[in-house]
């Protein structure tokens, strides 16, 4: 019997050279005469062990990381095939701290399974959910959803089971299920590792939605940034083809359900789901006017479900274990988990699934491990590029959409983007106006004018004479209101998030001595 070693195929692992790691294992199996299968798994989101190599003895998994080329000899001196002892040995994943203290419900069998094999999916509870959404009521797939608290993972937080209902309960000669992978906000990445790590979830999750609401195509829209992951996802397209799970008559129904890739062209504001929706049909990716909202007259002017990768992914255990055991994670309106992605300077970066509740604090520095430069930090961005930065004084507000909302702050995503207290955050905030004003589609002028503006504003507020600074300061929130309010997508809407963050919690950043808002 071979001895089964796990070496990541994740982006993450291959940029650590894992794929040099698992030639050189290979190799030195063989002149050593030691049967071994090597299967290329997903990330378990432990980025700083990278590549992190698994051996499966009676025990359970023992781990050993990080790896590189030149300790694969000493490893099989060691006898790491059967779990040997060596410098690099993690003793067994599941007991590894990081790990243990997690909830991963969409992150199960990340790291865990073949991503492209169907038969090890299905061995780890995959396509249960399916099958169950197959012997109920459309109607009844939909109020799981709801019942679940399922709300969507890609910023805007609406209920998944409410764009649901809507498609479901709409006439059309045809409708789509449209999954938004276009992972474009800084320090994010866990739609990348679903879709490389365990692709066969978000395909149930799609499915499960087409089901419910008598949709027959699909397209997922990834990142050209991503090819992994764009390779990763048409592999799977056929292997679950092949398997019965999408085509005509999926697993002998009457439903059908039939899935497409398509890859991205660069632009950020094709995140935003009118943009993206104008990409797949061919035509530049501008923002389209609402209403009529995607869920009534969406891509090819057609009923359209459109969520995020995670939010689909979040389907098929909801469908499998229920809507109580999901609802049963998470605090007030903020139900399940969210997998949380650590970047940024943070010692410890990479991806920690948990029921909403946790605090910043505890993700920094009980998982984090604090800042990789060992300095203290100053500012966390959450929620990507449009993210707010959230100060000491707000680092134990409990992760909710609620909660963070009430002090102007948003979860976003998931995405924490670390920085110490080298930072400035003047140049920070000036960035987020600079990255808007590349990133506009250039459809509406608070957004095209008012990040130009807003870029020129800060420039004369961080190099201009002292006495000056205050009105530039009123000129500037008053440049992000119009922004805020007159903006027609979240692109322009939000980028003051940052900047006035930056204004209100780190003043001095700007050469002001007391808070701006009583100097103005």
């Amino acid at each position: 019997m071979s001895i089964k070693i796990y070496v990541p195929r994740d982006s993450a692992a291959l940029a650590a050279g894992a794929d040099e790691v698992a030639a050189a294992i290979t190799a030195e199996a063989a002149k050593r005469g030691i049967a071994i299968e090597l299967i290329r798994n997903g990330s378990r989101g432990l980025f700083w062990l990278e590549p992190m190599v698994e051996v499966q003895t009676g025990a359970g998994r023992i781990a050993y990381g990080p790896v590189e080329v030149e300790n694969v000899a000493s490893l099989f001196d060691a006898g790491f095939q059967v779990g040997g002892v060596h410098v690099l040995q993690l003793g067994l994943t599941e007991e590894i701290p990081y790990l243990k203290r997690q909830e991963r419900l969409t992150f199960a069998r990340m790291g865990v399974t073949d991503p492209l094999s169907l038969a090890d999916y299905e061995a780890h509870e995959g396509y249960a959910g399916l099958r169950r959404a197959l012997a109920i009521p459309a109607t009844e797939i939909v109020q799981q959803v709801l019942d679940a608290g399922l709300r969507g993972r890609g910023g805007a937080a609406f209920p998944a089971g409410i764009k649901w209902k809507t498609v479901a309960g709409l006439k059309a000669t045809q409708k789509y299920v449209v999954c938004n992978a276009d992972e474009g906000d800084s320090g994010t990445y866990s739609d990348r590792m679903t879709m490389e790590g365990d692709p066969f979830m978000l395909i149930e999750g799609m499915t499960i939605a087409a089901v419910a609401t008598g949709a027959t195509q699909g397209y997922v829209y990834i990142r050209s940034e991503y090819p992994h992951a764009v390779e990763t996802m048409r592999e799977a397209i056929t292997l679950a083809e092949a398997g019965g799970f999408l085509g005509d008559n999926i697993l002998g129904s009457d439903h059908s359900f039939h899935l497409h890739v398509r890859k991205a062209a660069g632009a950020y504001v094709c995140g935003e789901e009118t943009a993206m929706l104008e990409s797949i049909e061919g035509k530049r990716g501008i923002v389209r006017a609402k209403p009529p909202i995607p869920a009534i007259q969406g891509l090819f002017g057609k009923p359209s479900v459109i969520n995020n990768v995670i939010t689909f992914a979040s389907v098929p255990i909801i469908l499998s274990r229920g809507a109580t055991f999901y609802k049963d994670y998470g605090v007030g309106r903020s139900r399940g988990t969210l997998p949380i992605q650590l970047a940024g300077n943070i010692k410890f970066g990479g991806l920690v699934e948990k029921a909403f509740g946790v605090t910043l604090r505890q993700l920094m520095y009980d998982y984090g491990g604090g800042s990789a430069s060992g300095r203290p930090i100053k500012a966390v961005q959450v929620g990507g590029p449009l993210g707010a930065y959230v100060p000491e004084s707000q680092w134990d507000i409990p992760l909710d959409y609620e909660a963070y909302a009430a002090v102007g702050a948003v979860v976003g995503h998931g995405g924490i983007v670390v920085h110490d207290d080298t930072a400035d955050m003047a140049s920070l905030a000036r960035y987020a106006m600079e990255f808007c004003a590349v990133e506009s589609c250039g459809k509406c002028t608070p957004c095209r004018i008012g990040s130009t503006r807003g870029v020129e504003v800060i420039d004369r507020i961080a190099n201009g004479p002292g006495e000056q600074r205050p009105q530039q300061v009123k000129l500037l929130r008053d440049l992000c209101d119009t922004m805020v309010h007159g903006s027609l997508c979240a692109m322009g809407g939000m980028t003051p998030f940052p900047v006035l963050s930056a204004l209100d919690h780190y003043p001095q950043d700007f050469g002001m001595t007391v808070p701006d808002r009583k100097a103005a």
